[in-house]
């Protein structure tokens, strides 16, 4: 409960913080409501629309309403998805006010001990430090592989998680060892003749949980001629820190970046996890005021690239063969890397140059899955709604393989496919394992 003290620092907070020229850039035009999952899922309720949310974010500007606990499951509501983006005619920066909205409310309320405690744990103790999150992500692989999830699973102890998680559990990737996490390289040759030389991202959760398939991205771009530096000092994005009210950690961890690639003389930088790409790209906003480091942003993100998008501009489809067993593949765009990285064409590109495939277009692959960073844990509920409406589009397509490009949706997915008892004859795969598989299956990885 937000009390009436919080509530007025809050207020006050909005007027001193929120641009207001950009909330009166709304037009209330609509265009942005058919795009947004929590408005079609809430059964068409205004607040629940970007165009409602700017609206109500204005009201408390201009002390029209205060801050109060609905405002604020407006907000905790939306999805961060950005879909609205792409649609509006006036280009409203829908994220930037939200994400600067939800930072004045967590800053100026006062939690629980217990949500404190996780608050500090998660986002001060675990993401910044890399050594940390593969020591957790350790854990995890000691949990895999010591028998102890066989107990656990056979004494009923996950039958007492809440069902999403008891699911989720069940589709957590194998994990690799800590000295596979610790033995990380710096710097990796072209294989084919050089064209570029590139500084790849490598990321907090995709170098440990899901380390596999930086290897094979790390792979594909030798492949394809890119020298790769990978420097050490990287840092987490900050992008769980940004859409969680931590506004402060975030610029902190983007100094940390901007400083650790600006000096690699690469061409660019390559992130394979959509989530990370969009806040790598954001960076001049977020840095927007602090004169010492925005130019410095600016330059940073003018170098960014999805992987998908360097492989396609160098032609690596053409030059390496990409082949598999006859099988139908669909696509699940990754909201962030569509809506914010503008990258969609790319990875159809890809897909659709695979030899032996059939690739069909999902209805509404551009409909977010409902995973959204941490959304399907703590708004379990609205993320299965959406996670069941996705995969009633991803059966329409008859597909025995969803391909996604970041790795909260990949793990939404499987869920999906978990859920629906599908797991014996469809599979969720990044579109980097996919390549590498093809690439794999022709001979040439």
């Amino acid at each position: 409960m937000t009390t009436l003290l919080e509530q007025e620092k809050i207020q006050a907070q909005f007027k001193a913080r929120m641009n207001e020229d950009e909330l009166l850039n709304c037009m209330r035009c609509g265009f942005c409501l058919p795009t947004c999952p929590t408005y079609i899922e809430s059964g068409y309720k205004e607040s629940h629309s970007p165009r409602g949310r700017i609206a109500l974010m204005k009201a408390v500007v201009d002390g029209i309403i205060e801050p109060d606990e609905e405002f604020e499951r407006s907000l905790e509501l939306c999805l961060g998805c950005r879909a609205c983006e792409p649609v509006c005619p006036s280009g409203v920066n829908y994220g930037h006010l939200l994400e600067e909205a939800r930072d004045i409310i967590n800053q100026n309320k006062k939690f629980s001990l217990p949500v404190r405690a996780v608050r500090k744990t998660v986002f001060e103790g675990l993401f910044p430090h890399q050594g940390r999150m593969r020591q957790t992500v350790g854990l995890l692989g000691f949990y895999q592989r010591s028998g102890i999830q066989t107990i656990a699973r056979k004494i009923g102890f996950i039958g007492l998680l809440p069902e999403s998680l008891k699911t989720m559990e069940k589709v957590l990737p194998k994990v690799p060892t800590m000295r596979e996490m610790k033995n990380r390289p710096e710097y990796l040759p072209a294989i084919a003749e050089k064209v570029h030389k590139v500084a790849f991202f490598s990321g907090c959760l995709m170098d440990t949980m899901f380390m596999k398939t930086n290897d094979a991205t790390m792979r594909l771009l030798q492949l394809a001629g890119c020298e790769i530096v990978i420097p050490k000092n990287q840092a987490c994005c900050g992008a769980l820190h940004g859409h969680s009210g931590e506004k402060d950690t975030a610029k902190e961890l983007a100094k940390r970046n901007i400083a650790a690639f600006e000096d690699l003389g690469a061409d660019f930088i390559i992130t394979n996890a959509g989530g990370c790409g969009a806040f790598l790209i954001d960076y001049d906003h977020l840095l927007q005021d602090d004169a010492a480091w925005k130019d410095r942003a600016r330059a940073f993100k003018e170098k960014i690239k999805d992987i998908s998008e360097i492989l396609v501009a160098i032609d690596f489809h053409k030059k390496v063969e990409l082949k598999l067993p006859a099988q139908v593949i669909t696509y699940q765009d990754s909201c962030h890397l569509r809506n914010v990285m503008k990258t969609a064409s790319a990875p159809r590109v890809l897909l659709q140059t695979i030899q032996g495939v059939v690739y069909n277009e999902m209805k509404e692959a551009d409909r977010c899955c409902g995973s959204a960073g941490i959304y399907n844990i703590v708004e379990s509920e609205s993320s299965m709604v959406m996670l069941d409406y996705k995969m009633k589009q991803a059966k329409a397509t008859h597909a025995t393989t969803i391909v996604t490009a970041n790795p909260g949706c990949l793990l939404q997915m499987q869920l999906g496919i978990e859920r629906e008892g599908l797991s014996a004859k469809m599979r969720a795969v990044h579109i980097v394992d996919l390549l590498a598989e093809a690439a794999k299956h022709s001979g040439e990885f």
